[in-house]
């Protein structure tokens, strides 16, 4: 379990920074076929892998980031990363920063290894306490 976390970890770093870079080959090589990202907007948008990819090199930037708490948690031969984040990203003029809530279904392929196949994306905004209560849900403190 420790080397699918510490896998799944560097490939999402891989990922990012090749999205910093803009570098759409290199962010193709990382995502499976059926990708799909959910975008946590008003309303919520969906970007297929072609659409992502073109958004990469079109415009939707990602010019800052930094995971903070992540989690992954392997399943056979998928794995979720689950990570708050501090994130810039820009669609054209717009700023998008922040802390996010970001996550990806991995899927582990007979051929090519790892593919993130699935990724949200969504600001978090602070609730007043609500992060507390919640906590306070827990059962296994």
């Amino acid at each position: 379990m420790a080397d699918t976390a510490a896998e799944i970890e560097a490939l999402e770093l891989r990922l990012m920074r090749a999205w910093l870079a803009g570098d759409a080959k290199e962010t193709k090589k990382l995502l499976g076929r059926d990708f799909v990202a959910m975008i946590g907007t008003l309303p919520p948008q969906l970007l297929d892998r072609p659409s992502f990819l073109a958004a990469v090199e079109r415009g939707f930037a990602c010019t800052k980031f930094a995971f903070h708490e992540v989690f992954i948690r392997p399943q056979g031969k998928s794995a979720w990363f689950v990570a708050g984040a501090e994130l810039e990203l820009g669609l054209g003029a717009k700023v998008w920063s922040g802390p996010f809530f970001l996550t990806g279904l991995w899927r582990k392929g007979t051929i090519g290894g790892w593919k993130l196949n699935e990724r949200s994306l969504a600001r978090l905004d602070e609730g007043e306490g609500l992060a507390a209560a919640v906590r306070r849900l827990q059962l296994w403190k």
